[in-house]
């Protein structure tokens, strides 16, 4: 009896991982038509590993050049590479959703634009405050004349303090969250780092720990573990602390307390303050119009409108900094320097008309110059600021480039991989500006795979924004200055975190994360 036990026991569990391992990977699903590597298809875990080491992108991009433009990479997701199914997954009234993945970036537990599952929610919230993002609003008025005054800002640290400007990894997140904090609060929230403030210069600490990417590990692979962790008190606490993969302050603690503050303060204002055209004009202040109390139906609650203004502060900081960054660097190394001198050409040819009072090139004139354009794409381009993949899913089957995608597979693609296309981007890890002067032919095919501020509905709404703060820094700058990577830096290239990745420049073996030291020399 027991040697006939043991051998059901053995029986049942060949059953069983042939089941798990074979049948429902391989054989029960129309996913095993699609070119895999065998564990990545058996497991999630072999994908998740790679995200541990912080390689994933890298990994899919690789995965891409050995298999084809349509890889499984997990038991229930599937990577693309290809212009049709861009259009299929991320075009406009496509159907596919947000997944789960981007739970970890509500705020004050709501959901926001960026977090919304739904095209419907998402669109519904957009139509809001899609006006005060328009590219009328942001070039002209009182959006250009704040962009204006932050970039003089930059420009006088530059000559105040060259040290703290020279280290343009933090100098640039002080430029980017002082112009989106007054664009998101008005006077409310508005910080003051490029004046040295150093209370609001702290609120940039827990994004520049390189921990997060573990802790954004963790939400993601243990999401009700790692909140569980987090929320422990007293005894408790002190016990599961030395297990937290990142320490307290964790990413955006101090950013986040600081948009509920600017949300407590707006609505402990007076009603004639709320009505004034500057607030009216700000984020917060167009939701206020929205929020329950000004509607009979209905409306937006206290929270919801934090957590909106939230997300908009968070996107707004690195996504800006870190491509100025990039656009900074790129120039500033010696192999680039002609493309340097092009641009400094082309903004000392802005004409007196075209500057403000304080000699700072204006938005709109800056949003002119074609050469700028070009150096800005191919930072875009190379540096892409949200590089990873965007992951989507649909409720009932799909058809993607061929292949049956059953209900709530996860699929997803990213900017890494389309930027990096050698047969649309002629050596496509060099960073040549001068590829977006081509003739109308290879620009039309690399402007279809040009996917840094995403696409569809889900397009980035904060782009002419972005566009706005980039173009006019970088003009004001190489009007008055010209830049060098400094001595001892030249072999090193700047990492900037993503998730839970560090993305640099691949053609080069150091990597300094979050630091990026350039000299800047009045010409």
């Amino acid at each position: 009896m027991p040697s006939i036990t043991v051998s059901a026991a053995l029986f049942g569990a060949l059953v069983l991982l042939f089941y798990r391992l074979i049948y429902l990977p391989f054989l029960s699903t129309p996913l095993n038509r699609i070119p895999r590597p065998k564990l990545y298809a058996i497991s999630q875990w072999r994908l998740a590993y790679e995200d541990y080491k912080g390689t994933r992108t890298r990994t899919i991009n690789k995965l891409h050049t050995k298999y084809g433009t349509a890889v499984r990479i997990g038991p229930n997701e599937v990577a693309f590479n290809s212009l049709s199914a861009l259009r299929t997954i991320y075009g406009a009234g496509s159907g596919f959703e947000r997944t789960s993945f981007y739970d970890m970036f509500d705020a004050y537990g709501k959901k926001n634009l960026f977090t919304f599952y739904s095209a419907k929610e998402h669109g519904d919230r957009k139509k809001l405050v899609a006006h005060a993002y328009s590219k009328g609003v942001i070039l002209r008025g009182s959006v250009a004349t704040m962009i204006e005054e932050k970039v003089e800002k930059f420009i006088k640290l530059i000559e105040r303090d060259p040290k703290c400007a020279s280290e343009i990894f933090s100098s640039l997140h002080y430029f980017s969250l002082d112009a989106i904090t007054e664009f998101l609060y008005g006077g409310f929230g508005r910080t003051n780092c490029l004046e040295g403030d150093e209370t609001d210069r702290a609120l940039l600490g827990d994004i520049i720990d390189v921990a997060r990417r573990k802790l954004s590990w963790f939400a993601v692979h243990f999401p009700g573990f790692t909140k569980w962790l987090y929320t422990r008190t007293n005894t408790v606490e002190r016990i599961v602390r030395p297990f937290y993969p990142m320490k307290k302050p964790t990413t955006y603690t101090g950013i986040r307390a600081h948009a509920l503050r600017a949300w407590q303060d707006f609505y402990a204002a007076p009603e004639e303050v709320k009505g004034e055209s500057s607030v009216q004009t700000s984020i917060i202040g167009r939701l206020w119009k929205y929020h329950y109390s000004q509607k009979k139906d209905g409306g937006l609650g206290d929270l919801d409108i934090a957590s909106e203004c939230a997300d908009h502060l968070l996107a707004g900081i690195d996504t800006t900094s870190d491509s100025l960054m990039f656009l900074i660097w790129a120039l500033s190394r010696s192999e680039n320097r002609i493309y340097q001198d092009k641009l400094r050409e082309e903004v000392q040819a802005i004409p007196d008309s075209s500057l403000n009072d304080e000699g700072i090139p204006t938005v709109e004139a800056c949003d002119k110059l074609p050469y700028l354009d070009a150096i800005i794409k191919e930072t875009l381009r190379l540096y892409a600021p949200l590089p990873a993949s965007e992951p989507r899913s649909l409720p009932t089957v799909s058809n993607i480039d061929g292949y049956t995608i059953p209900p709530k597979t996860v699929v997803g693609m990213s900017p890494f991989s389309l930027h990096r296309n050698g047969a649309v981007f002629e050596d496509p890890l060099k960073f040549n500006p001068e590829r977006w002067f081509g003739n109308e032919d290879e620009l039309t095919e690399m402007k279809k795979w040009f996917w840094a501020f995403s696409s569809g509905g889900r397009m980035c709404i904060g782009l002419h924004l972005a566009m706005a703060e980039m173009t006019t820094l970088v003009a004001a700058i190489y009007r008055k200055y010209s830049t060098t990577v400094k001595a001892g830096y030249e072999d090193s290239a700047p990492g900037v975190t993503s998730r839970f990745e560090v993305f640099h420049d691949d053609t080069f073996a150091q990597v300094s994360e979050h630091e990026c030291w350039i000299d800047f020399q009045a010409r």
